[in-house]
């Protein structure tokens, strides 16, 4: 049977008929769950749901058969950390000069690149000054306007007033975040957020104020333990979770006593932090590359490169012991520049010492249960949304090979396929 296609107002991604029932041929399946992986497995789709998976399904005589046999097949991606408002370049130049309808442009191609790149779900934690539109970004793909991953959004971010960029300028600019302050500043704060379509609430635990942006990486604390409280009770009573940005302990032992659910970055985390992490359910989503790829900016000063550098391997040091004390590890690139290249984390969480199978779950399975999604999306089992990737090569063998995604369904919708 020949499929019946439909391309939804100017995606890219191709609806089959409801009547269709996909047979998609796996060489290799890792289902996002499983240890090891299933070798000749049958996935059944039906709409936008995996109707069973098996190496013993009966494929139906009508079905369309799209044939991944000779790839290794996977759960769509999930990135827990990313930001489609920004790109490479000047930040202060993309909040001062740039306006928001040009940048939300741009945030439209970065969508579908990060769609192609394997990615079928983000959370997007925050716009840096583009305010609700990822939030828009989120509603457009939802409704077919255009591809895209299925996106958390996190809209503005929060901080306090003179802990966020841009710095240095003597007179009142635009900020990249949110800035409030009292509990009642953040408490209408995060109401607003709500308002105008956050999944989720950013945070910024710690920050570099102005007179320490040339030299460190080591933030001071921002919002005092009531502002926090607040922040995440007005969130939770909603059934909205909270992620803070810390770089110090001392910042992530507080956001995690106040009740985040997630911890991003972490460069500088103690044992007693990872400890208190476990105690309380939370989550470490990493980032590595974002600091790895700085390091590379021709821009930097000597003294900023020093100081990205001496980051860099300490953030390893911390990465280790993250995984001996058994955090929860949850996906994220905070990678930009250009966009789907996220995909790069994976090989360094391998480099840094993590099976490639955990690095598989970290953006399937484990980021689910952040997302809090893990009934909907993250492994390939039955009842589950359709999202599925596929790359040449065993990526147990050698992980890099997810830098080169050939096949994405979202859905049941085939958005990419270079496999022939």
């Amino acid at each position: 049977m020949k499929s019946f296609i439909v391309f939804l107002l100017g995606t890219s991604c191709a609806a089959f008929s409801q009547s269709t029932i996909l047979a998609i041929k796996c060489g290799r399946l890792i289902d996002g769950r499983s240890e090891k992986p299933i070798i000749n497995a049958v996935i059944l789709v039906e709409n936008d749901r995996i109707k069973d998976v098996d190496r013993s399904a009966k494929i139906p005589e009508s079905a369309e058969i799209i044939d991944l046999s000779q790839s290794t097949v996977l759960p769509g991606l999930i990135d827990c950390h990313t930001h489609l408002l920004l790109h490479g370049g000047s930040y202060d130049d993309q909040i001062l000069k740039e306006s928001q309808a040009y940048r939300t442009i741009l945030g439209t191609v970065a969508a579908r690149r990060t769609l192609e790149a394997g990615f079928t779900t983000i959370r997007d934690v925050e716009t840096e000054g583009a305010m609700y539109a990822d939030a828009a970004l989120r509603d457009a793909i939802n409704k077919g306007v255009i591809p895209g991953p299925r996106i958390f959004a996190s809209t503005r971010s929060l901080s306090i007033t003179g802990g966020y960029a841009p710095y240095g300028y003597a007179i009142d600019v635009p900020y990249g975040s949110q800035l409030a302050d009292g509990v009642d500043g953040v408490t209408k704060a995060v109401r607003e957020q709500i308002q105008f379509g956050a999944d989720w609430i950013k945070i910024y635990g710690d920050s570099r104020y102005r007179h320490r942006v040339a030299d460190s990486l080591v933030g001071s604390a921002t919002f005092n333990d009531d502002e926090l409280k607040a922040i995440v009770y007005e969130a939770e009573k909603v059934g909205v979770h909270v992620c803070a940005h810390c770089y110090t302990s001392e910042a992530a032992k507080r956001a995690l006593r106040a009740g985040v659910k997630s911890i991003e970055h972490g460069l500088y985390l103690d044992d007693e932090t990872f400890r208190l992490m476990k105690q309380k359910g939370a989550y470490w989503v990493p980032t590595l590359i974002a600091y790895v790829h700085w390091t590379d900016d021709s821009t930097n000063s000597p003294d900023v490169q020093k100081m990205v550098e001496y980051s860099v391997k300490r953030h390893k040091e911390t990465f280790a012991r993250g995984l001996m004390a058994g955090v929860k590890i949850a996906f994220g690139s905070d990678y930009y520049d250009p966009h789907g290249g996220g995909t790069k984390e994976l090989g360094l969480m391998v480099d840094y010492g993590m099976p490639p199978m955990k690095v598989i779950q970290s953006a399937t399975s484990v980021a689910s249960q952040l997302l809090g999604w893990e009934s909907k999306i993250g492994t390939i089992e039955r009842g589950k949304l359709a999202d599925i990737i596929a790359v040449d090569g065993d990526p147990l063998e050698n992980i890099r090979t997810l830098e080169e995604v050939r096949f994405v369904m979202k859905g049941g919708e085939v958005c990419k396929n270079e496999i022939r």
